[in-house]
């Protein structure tokens, strides 16, 4: 039993062959998927992930406003958001959200304003948040500090790859961390080390496909089911087989996100 917990399969990416990767996935024991609807907030993305969810039950939906996307995010942008949080069931956490300043498409500011804004309506939504973060450390714990600590609704470290001070401060909020296939990349010894500091209790595996595509699959297209090689990695480093890495952090994510599974 596995759970991919961040993946973008209501993408274009898999238009041509969507159902055969869900498929796959089921087939590699994965349980259930979290398809984290993304892009400009005015376009029909989000709309797709929730659909998506819809029509398949083991797939769920998160909704929000990247920060590459935080310069479209409007009250235009805000309305729609909080409408379709709130209109169906297989809406199950508000993100990806938050501070990209590796790239910087939006200004900084500019995405810290719509970050404070998203929190606001997720904790009004009693919704969990997926949180991104990117050279922006010192920024993000800040704000989930002013923002996020009493809403007592939690939320996810997605795509873990910063040093061990943001994963404990994360820890400390009450927030899941989840590992992707950069866990398995040959340099990551650094992440690996932070990896097998966080409780049992506070992981979580995904993939973020179609991107960070895990050993053996490096340079093809990811999918969910290779989330089993982010448990396989993880059960290895913390001295467990990969079934219980997955049962574990299939329980985690059920439990954040409050479903059954």
């Amino acid at each position: 039993m596995f759970v991919d917990s961040h993946a973008h399969i209501d993408g274009h990416e898999y238009d041509d062959d969507r159902e055969e990767v869900i498929q796959r996935a089921r087939a590699a024991g994965v349980r259930a998927i979290l398809t984290v609807g993304t892009g400009d907030p005015h376009s029909d993305g989000l709309e797709r992930a929730i659909e998506l969810a819809e029509s398949h039950s083991d797939i769920y939906a998160a909704i929000g406003t990247h920060p590459h996307d935080a310069k479209l995010f409007d009250k235009t942008a805000e309305e729609k958001i909080s409408r379709l949080a709130t209109s169906s069931s297989r809406v199950v956490a508000w993100g990806e959200i938050g501070l990209d300043y590796h790239y910087d498409n939006s200004p900084r500011e500019v995405q810290r304003q719509a970050f404070r804004r998203q929190l606001v309506l997720a904790r009004e939504a009693k919704l969990p948040v997926i949180i991104h973060t990117r050279e922006a450390e010192p920024d993000t714990i800040e704000i989930l500090r002013e923002e996020w600590m009493s809403a007592g609704l939690g939320g996810v470290m997605h795509c873990f790859s910063g040093s061990l001070e943001l994963a404990r401060a994360a820890l400390d909020l009450g927030f899941m961390i989840s590992f992707s296939g950069v866990i398995t990349f040959k340099k990551a010894d650094e992440l690996r080390s932070v990896a097998a500091q966080v409780p049992l209790e506070r992981l979580l595996i995904e993939t973020d496909c179609p991107y960070l595509t895990p050993v053996p699959f490096r340079g093809r297209r990811n999918e969910p089911a290779h989330v089993v090689e982010v448990a396989t990695a993880l059960a290895n480093i913390h001295e467990k087989s990969r079934e219980e890495i997955g049962r574990i952090t299939s329980e985690n994510f059920a439990k954040l996100l409050r479903i059954d599974l």
